[in-house]
């Protein structure tokens, strides 16, 4: 129910479900489309249900949620990060007999009487090695020999990026993979790398480095700031990319020779599907339970956070400690010449 970069940070857990037990029903109800998106296919999972309870009514949301109770459900998991009190109320009212989940800074006497049992969190380890924190819990263990994000595309899926890219005449050129978003619920658009030195750094790619293609992703909420960074840029060096879906968007991103963002979805998107030169720059939302997981990185240090990360944010369903001006300062303190310097150390 969190972020759609939370759902790929699920699906380990969910491998380690299926291979445990084998013959059970295993569903996933998730917020946005984007995350039913990344779980279509995948074999682990039976169903999806998908539900943005931001936006429609209280009522509507209950009756949703309370129709759930229906299936039986003999376990819930509130998977890690999810530290809001509304993921218990979820999960309460779909009537699961054994409701669990990690206990986060918030908790409060209500988080304690919506589940059954929590676990500690542990800020020192991954998201996915909190979730299997889980196993034993529930009579089970790590059966896998190894584990990674999972992202299951299509044969038409495939097809679509090759033929994209062949339209563009870009097939078989380098290619860097830009992200300018990041989630935009509570203040995480502060986050965000300035749209103004994203437009200079692709301003200076595309004139000392004509070899390199620049590849804009994201959905509607980036078309502005991507309109402003093609208007600085050459047109033939520097395209968006347009899909229907994040798993064309998937698709598209695994053919990318490098890739650049802050700690968005698409970060986890990434390093799900290993794209190599894989750059990320620090925000004050990244920390060791978000990095990209089982993908080598490169880490754009922000001299501002300069690795406090904890200082200004953890899983207490609060924002992102500092005020607009403090957190966009912090941002800014990354220069388009130190990303610039990565970008071309490693492509």
């Amino acid at each position: 129910m969190a972020g759609i970069g939370d759902t790929l940070i699920a699906t380990p857990l969910i491998h380690e479900l299926r291979a445990n037990f084998p013959a059970a029903v295993i569903d996933v109800l998730a917020m946005w489309p984007g995350s039913k998106d990344l779980l279509e296919n995948n074999p682990h999972v039976n169903r999806v249900f998908q539900k943005n309870l931001m936006k429609c009514g209280k009522l509507e949301a209950v009756r949703f949620l309370s129709s759930l109770r229906r299936e039986r459900y003999q376990l819930s998991l509130n998977t890690h990060p999810q530290s809001r009190v509304h993921y218990r109320i979820a999960a309460w009212l779909a009537g699961a007999e054994v409701r669990l989940s990690h206990e986060y800074e918030c908790f409060g006497w209500l988080d304690r009487g919506l589940v059954t049992g929590t676990l500690s969190q542990d800020y020192t380890r991954h998201s996915i090695e909190n979730n299997f924190d889980f196993l034993p819990l529930i009579g089970a263990q790590k059966k896998l020999p190894a584990h990674a994000m999972e992202i299951f595309l299509s044969a038409a899926e495939e097809r679509f990026a090759d033929d994209f890219l062949v339209k563009q005449k870009w097939f078989g050129q380098k290619i860097l993979g830009l992200h300018v978003g990041s989630g935009g619920t509570k203040n995480l658009p502060l986050k965000r790398w300035p749209v103004k030195n994203y437009a200079g750094l692709v301003r200076q790619l595309n004139k000392e480095r004509p070899d390199l293609r620049v590849l804009l992703f994201g959905g509607p909420e980036e078309t502005k700031d991507h309109e402003i960074v093609l208007a600085q840029a050459n047109r033939e060096l520097t395209r968006e990319a347009k899909t229907k879906n994040l798993r064309e968007t998937a698709a598209l991103m695994k053919r990318c020779g490098a890739f650049l963002s802050v700690d968005t979805a698409l970060m986890h998107v990434a390093a799900a599907l290993k794209v190599p030169n894989q750059i990320v720059i620090e925000a004050p939302t990244l920390n060791v339970t978000n990095w990209p997981y089982g993908n080598n990185f490169t880490l754009v240090k922000n001299p501002v956070v300069n690795g406090r990360n904890l200082d200004y944010y953890r899983y207490d369903g609060g924002d992102i400690k500092g005020t607009r001006e403090q957190l966009l300062a912090a941002m800014e303190s990354v220069t388009v010449a130190n990303v610039f310097a990565t970008v071309t150390k490693l492509v």
